[in-house]
């Protein structure tokens, strides 16, 4: 049984937050004082592209496991888990020993490329967790902190081996903010990069769903790539995610994922599979494509690799290892501590088990919430793999579909609706999908089963408030109305 906090434990030790904290007369109004001055002059002084912010309108000043505290004294449950870089949960004492022992040994915190114990311990762990057939040829390459750093790593390195520049994609993907990821993610414009049909049975783009809708994605992708008129010529790569994550929480259906593989193989197209977000237990199995048990020619890999700090790394097959040195580099791909953090996570996830608990809580959840899709109308799907869940919210009052069992339009209003609902209930969630109308829950892996019960209360109590509004709503012809930072 993996080892996981209780619910009821309280956010710091009294050794440590509990003794700083101000609990003298007037206690209560100095910390919401504090609080809303913080929120103020971020407000002011801060770039008008954040986001997490603007939704969640809260001062993180303690946090343990799945529970954060706030400048205002109230706590919350996590299930964001910094996007999902947060597997042990906030503050874990294996993280927290890992990152103290390499700051007591006065090892150097900077040091580019070159290599050290800690890096060598990290390398290892890694290659430990890699599925064998891959880890067997594999190199690993540094990259900058942040996954769209890596997924950019990736598309030069495939470009570089096989002398092409084009790329496959795939509509509803998410690879980061730089501007080769963006380009590979759905929202771009940019024809260099080949959009494909990710298989979904909730709003299949071929209107079937299931294998059927599966196939036929994947006889247009060979379609596309045998049609001399496609317009598309052999690419540098194909890039995809097991599971869609920003793009609504759409596992890939592992019979898809083979046949992908299949398909990049046979004309000899590299295959990255983008691990940044299922990776390190998350869906399940410690990396998503085991489920399907390929081997892909390059994984990227981020987000929970570094234990909560910055860390990204492309892991490749040696036949790909053609690059000059220097041919991709970053200042800070030798961060000491993240290493040392990301090296005690993997090593806890594997020696816990936490990828086989991951699926079976995550399997728990998603028996619980499926039933809220019959009982509130305003909840088109619940799916999701492990502990990688999503809530699609829909408008029950919208134009039908025209399938009578088709989906509803979505409904990003009431999707922002639940997530401040949870929030007003102490429960942090996310919004993705396409018009950001999935509520997302990415929960630490080390989520207890009465922190699982809280979390899926709060999370039914607030669709059912929005749910109850929304009918009010309609029944008194009113429509939501429009604030400075969206419907409210």
């Amino acid at each position: 049984m993996a080892v996981t906090e209780s619910a009821v434990v309280p956010v710091g030790t009294p050794g440590e937050s509990e003794g700083v904290r101000d609990t003298g007369p007037g206690a209560a109004e100095r910390a919401r004082a504090a609080h809303e001055g913080i929120l103020r002059r971020q407000s002011a002084r801060e770039s008008a592209a954040r986001t997490y912010a603007r939704a969640l309108p809260i001062v993180p000043v303690r946090a343990r496991g799945l529970t954060i505290e706030g400048a205002d004294g109230r706590r919350y449950l996590d299930c964001l888990s910094g996007a999902g870089t947060l597997a042990l949960g906030h503050n874990h004492p294996v993280v927290l020993e890992a990152v103290r022992k390499v700051l007591d040994s006065g090892a150097p915190l900077h040091v580019l490329d070159l290599a050290t114990p800690v890096k060598d311990a990290f390398t290892t762990e890694l290659f430990r967790t890699l599925p064998p057939r891959f880890a067997e040829r594999a190199r690993v390459q540094f990259c900058g902190p942040a996954g769209t750093d890596a997924v950019e790593a990736a598309f030069k390195l495939v470009r570089a081996a096989t002398g092409r520049s084009g790329m496959l994609a795939f509509t509803g993907a998410y690879h980061g903010m730089t501007a080769g990821a963006l380009e590979a993610s759905g929202g771009a414009t940019d024809v260099r990069v080949a959009r494909l049909p990710y298989p979904q049975d909730y709003r299949c783009p071929f209107g079937i769903g299931g294998d059927r809708g599966a196939e036929l994605a994947a006889r247009w992708t060979e379609s596309l790539l045998d049609d001399t008129k496609s317009g598309v010529p052999l690419p540098a790569g194909m890039i995809l995610e097991p599971v869609q994550g920003e793009g609504g929480v759409i596992p890939a259906p592992d019979t898809w994922t083979r046949r992908m593989r299949e398909i990049t193989r046979a004309r000899s197209i590299p295959l990255i599979v983008d691990e940044v977000q299922t990776g390190v237990g998350r869906t399940g199995a410690f990396w998503a494509v085991e489920h399907s048990g390929i081997t892909p020619d390059v994984m990227v890999l981020s987000k929970a690799i570094g234990g909560s700090l910055p860390l990204a790394v492309v892991v490749y097959h040696d036949d790909l290892d053609v690059w000059q040195p220097g041919a991709h580099a970053g200042t800070f791909r030798g961060n000491q501590l993240a290493m040392a953090a990301g090296t005690a996570t993997l090593a806890y996830v594997r020696e816990h088990g936490l990828a086989e608990r991951a699926a079976a809580v995550g399997a728990r959840m998603l028996d619980r919430l499926r039933p809220l899709a019959t009982e509130f109308d305003c909840v088109g799907d619940v799916r999701g793999r492990g502990l990688m869940i999503g809530l699609e919210l829909v408008d029950p009052e919208g134009p039908p579909h025209p399938d009578p069992d088709g989906p509803r339009p979505a409904a990003p209003e009431l999707a922002a609706a639940v997530q401040r609902e949870c929030l007003r209930r102490g429960l942090i969630v996310e919004l993705g999908g396409r018009r950001s109308s999935v509520v997302r829950l990415l929960p630490p892996l080390t989520i207890s089963d009465e922190q699982t019960s809280a979390v899926l209360d709060r999370l039914a109590d607030a669709v059912s408030a929005v749910s109850a509004t929304a009918r009010g709503d309609r029944r008194h012809g009113r429509d939501g109305e429009q604030g400075a930072d969206g419907p409210r």
